[in-house]
Formats: structure tokens, C-alpha cells, sequence
């Protein structure tokens, strides 16, 4: 039995596809739905998922509102339902609502964009922005912060062995769940996208929206590393990684799966404890 470590697979299994990532740019297949996930007694998030993101880098303002639209309509879609069939030792079960609350921006405050970030620094950028009260007084205990880098910026690991991860860290007192997502578009567009171009448009954007919710979705039923994972350490997200299901062609000739909102999307699969199963719906 192996424990999740945040960026995919049990970190003591080797050779398996990382937290939406391609290792080498190869074909994505999807996942490895092989065994059951089961709970390990950790919690799960029981309340509505709010969702903060820090906008780190330089960003243009087409890639930011792609995510945004995303993040602002993935709650109560029938996407996200899915994650209802997970639920705590208490038997609560997670809901359904997700909430956007709000960005901040980070200009470089760990270095110049060429500067290789660490997983240490990821949460240096976390800390500063609750330091500075940019999402209120305290942290969000059913917040889940999303840092996001732009495509100029580097990361120790990005698009070789994760194109984005999550964890959880004592931050003032609270337990503050994170996740770090890269923008590939400049640096590992074959590695982290499935196709040139998206739905909208934009490869960077679209790419990141599908390992948006893989993190947003592991975070909510496995927020700290030691709730629902199987015997390999493959979380709900990973088991379905790089799995679309059934696709469409969205109005520009690109694969998309699901509608949000206005916007069409293509996001990985996420696998459902009660049927055992990758889909997009409950």
C-alpha cells in the first residue's frame, strides 16, 4: 500500500503518468483505473470548495479569463457531482457547491521568471498572499488556493514530471489546502496540453483548465494525503488523468467534452467512488 504524495502516484512507484502529465510529451490513454479507492480515514471537504487563485507571473488577460469562467461555473455542474460520492468516516458526504472568491496577483516575489521555482517557494507565494490579507484576515479552511504560473515561469519538475500537484500546509493557524498548476503553452505544450489548439482558443489556458480540476477535485476528496486514494496512491484524479471520455467539436474544430457556463472545455475524467469508474457525470 502507498500513500499519495500530491503529484499523482504513490511516490514509491515508479514509471506511472504524474499528475496530468505526459512524461516524454506520449500519447495520453488515460489513467490507471486498476483497483478500487477506498477511504483512509482522512478528512474529506465537507462545506462548499472555495476556490482562491494567485496569478503568478505576467499574465494576459484572455488566459486569465478563460480560468476564471471555469472556476466560476465548475460548482454544481454535473462534472463536479461526481465528487459527491465521496464522503468522511462520518458518512458526510461531499457536496456539490464550489464558489470562486476571488484573485491576487504575484509579480515575481520569488525571483525573475527564468528563476526555478521550488515546491518550498509554491508555498512561499501561498504565505505571502494571506500575510497580506489579499483574501481576507484569516485563511479559508474550506479554501482551497490555486497557484497558478504563467508560461514564462519556471518549476523545478514542470511538464517533466507534473504539469500540477497539491498539498496541504499549516499556514496561521490553519490548515490551508494549495495547489501549484503551470501555464505549458511556451515551455511544454505537448507534455501538458492534448491538443494545438482548444476549445477557446488559447493552448495554455485549455490545457490548464483540465489539471485545474484534477487538483481542484483531489483536493476536495483527499485535502491533506491520507483520505480516498487506492492501493497504488492514485487519487480520483489521477486514476481518470488523461481519460476525455466521450468528446464533441467545439465551434473552432477543437475536441471539447463539457460545456461550462458559456465556454466549451476538455477535462479529464474524474472516477467515481460509487461506481468505480472514470466519467463526466455523476
Amino acid at each position: 500500500m502507498y500513500r499519495p504524495t500530491g503529484k499523482g502516484w504513490g511516490e514509491a512507484v515508479s514509471g506511472r503518468v504524474d499528475e496530468g502529465n505526459k512524461p516524454g510529451g506520449q500519447a495520453g490513454g488515460g489513467g490507471k483505473p486498476t483497483t478500487n479507492i477506498t477511504l483512509h480515514g482522512g478528512p474529506v471537504i465537507t462545506a462548499t470548495n472555495n476556490i482562491y487563485i494567485i496569478w503568478y507571473g505576467s499574465w494576459a488577460s484572455g488566459t486569465q479569463s478563460i480560468l476564471t469562467d471555469f472556476a466560476s461555473s465548475i460548482g454544481g455542474s454535473p462534472y463536479f457531482n461526481i465528487n459527491q460520492s465521496y464522503y468522511n468516516s462520518a458518512n458526510v458526504h461531499v457536496p456539490g457547491t464550489v464558489s470562486y472568491m476571488g484573485s491576487t496577483t504575484d509579480a515575481y516575489s520569488q525571483g525573475p521568471a527564468s528563476t526555478s521555482l521550488s515546491d518550498t517557494q509554491i508555498q512561499n507565494i501561498v504565505q505571502i498572499a494571506l500575510n497580506n490579507h489579499a483574501f481576507g484576515a484569516n485563511p479559508d479552511p474550506n479554501g482551497i488556493y490555486f497557484v497558478l504560473t504563467s508560461a514564462d515561469v519556471h518549476k523545478s519538475g514542470f511538464g517533466t514530471s507534473y504539469c500540477g500537484w497539491h498539498t496541504a500546509a499549516t499556514m496561521n493557524g490553519v490548515d490551508v489546502k494549495y495547489s501549484f498548476v503551470g501555464d505549458p503553452a511556451v515551455q511544454y505544450p505537448g507534455n501538458c496540453g492534448q491538443q494545438v489548439t482548444g476549445p477557446n482558443g488559447n493552448s495554455g489556458a485549455d490545457a490548464m483548465a483540465s489539471v485545474f480540476a484534477h487538483e481542484l477535485e483531489e483536493e476536495t476528496t483527499d485535502p491533506d494525503l491520507n483520505a480516498w486514494y487506492d492501493r497504488s496512491g492514485a487519487e480520483n484524479g489521477d486514476k481518470c488523468a488523461w481519460n476525455f471520455g466521450t468528446t464533441y467539436k467545439a465551434a473552432n474544430g477543437a475536441l471539447a467534452n463539457m460545456k461550462l457556463g458559456t465556454r466549451d472545455y476538455l477535462i479529464q475524467q474524474n472516477w467515481s467512488a460509487l461506481t468505480q469508474a472514470c466519467r463526466l457525470a455523476k
